[in-house]
């Protein structure tokens, strides 16, 4: 996700200090991963560098003086293109479980032990993600689900992948 983009989204509605910011990216976006006030401060100043924002005003209190940011016209137009592309899909054309099990089909190991030890690692975090969906907001239950279909995509490969390693066997074995 990009940081930057998403900062400068939560700044459309109204100017906002930095920790404000902080606070409103960690509730709906950080799922356990809170931003860093210094990310939160390094982003700002690159975006102000590029007249993606601006300052909107200085508070200044019992701490460190409070800057307030405000997005510009340039930052709109930022966040409108950013928010109309589409993601690049990821196909995972080439991905490291399909080199694991070749490399083991071509060593004499079991392919088939690694594509068990995989389906039960993704069987263990489609089971934490479940509960957290069950038990979370509906933002929780979207992240969650697009998580969850992501890893039932994972496991019907693993499944096929089971069924057809004897002619994989044959295909990539000298």
């Amino acid at each position: 996700m990009s940081v930057s983009r998403t900062l400068l989204a939560l700044l459309e509605p109204a100017p906002r200090h930095g920790y404000d910011l902080k606070r409103a990216y960690d509730e709906r976006f950080a799922q356990g991963k809170p931003l860093a006030y210094g990310q939160v401060y390094a982003t700002l100043s690159r975006l102000l560098r590029n007249g993606l924002v601006e300052e909107a005003g200085v508070e200044q209190g019992a701490g460190p003086d409070r800057k307030r940011y405000t997005i510009t016209d340039a930052g709109v137009t930022d966040v409108e293109s950013w928010l109309a592309t589409p993601e690049d899909p990821e196909p995972y054309l080439q991905n490291t479980l399909y080199t694991k099990v070749v490399l083991a089909l071509l060593s004499g190991r079991s392919a088939h032990d690694i594509l068990d030890t995989q389906r039960a690692a993704h069987l263990a975090v489609m089971r934490k993600l479940t509960k957290r969906k069950a038990e979370g907001d509906l933002a929780d239950q979207l992240i969650c689900d697009h998580a969850l279909f992501h890893l039932e995509a994972d496991l019907r490969w693993l499944e096929l992948t089971a069924d057809r390693l004897d002619a994989l066997g044959e295909a990539v074995r000298p």
